[in-house]
């Protein structure tokens, strides 16, 4: 991402409502795993995640972060998380298996996807999930985009076929931010029609407060959603997967 972009990034993360809200469901989803899993966080900028799932018990030396930035992963020592690695996400490089991996927004920064997910699945344990979560629609592209340098986004078809097609096998998959899908679409298009991006480095990243706490009680109600149902639509993509040991020889990890 663009150097005034990840500055404003990092002094926001925290409380952010995309960002919390979106810790908020991991952490609900890992809630059922042992407190003793091995756990990787891909793109783990700050270590907020890894921070939070300190705080509900997880074993801080099974926690694992990499980051292409160096100033995200000395934040990240900085929370507490030992375990924090400068590191392509493309290219990871760790003799410990996974329980659990993570990459949420980190895939689209990635030229060849494929090879990562390749890469993502030999990380795992043969019993380990994946969560992964991704911008969707093509439609939505803008500035945002831009500074924050992805090279793609998704449709739900599309993640799910590379995700098969490189080892793993889907065990949920919906869009996720449903309710802002049409608002945020719409300011895209007349701000891409008005042509006011031009000096702008912060994307759509805001940080007014009483928007922030509205929005993340809307998209939380959301989260609770998903525990029951998928959405047809959204701003993001997820999938939920395992190692697709008909795919991988069976042996003890």
């Amino acid at each position: 991402m663009e150097k005034g972009f990840e500055e404003k990034y990092h002094k926001i993360e925290k409380e952010h409502f995309w960002f919390k809200s979106r810790r908020n469901y991991i952490r609900k989803l890992l809630a059922k795993y042992p407190k003793d899993a091995t756990i990787l966080d891909i793109g783990c900028s700050s270590g907020i995640l890894l921070d939070e799932l300190k705080q509900d018990g997880f074993a801080v030396e099974n926690l694992y972060g990499v980051d292409i930035s160096s100033i995200a992963i000395e934040n990240c020592k900085k929370n507490g998380i030992p375990n924090a690695y400068v590191m392509d996400a493309q290219h990871i490089e760790l003799r410990q298996k996974f329980d659990i991996v993570i990459a949420s927004d980190c895939l689209e920064h990635i030229e060849d996807d494929k090879s990562a997910l390749k890469n993502w699945n030999n990380l795992l344990t043969n019993q380990g999930t994946i969560m992964i979560f991704v911008p969707a629609f093509m439609s939505l592209w803008s500035h945002h985009d831009k500074v924050n340098m992805h090279y793609r986004r998704y449709t739900l078809p599309e993640l799910k076929n590379k995700m098969e097609h490189t080892g793993f096998k889907i065990k949920k998959s919906s869009f996720w931010n449903f309710f802002l899908f049409v608002p945020v679409y719409l300011f895209r298009k007349i701000e891409s029609t008005a042509k006011k991006t031009e000096n702008n480095t912060d994307g759509d990243l805001i940080d007014k407060p009483f928007g922030n706490y509205f929005l993340t009680q809307l998209i939380n109600f959301e989260n609770k959603l998903l525990q029951v149902l998928n959405f047809p639509f959204g701003i993001s993509v997820f999938c939920i997967a395992k190692k697709n040991m008909a795919l991988h020889p069976t042996k003890d990890e």
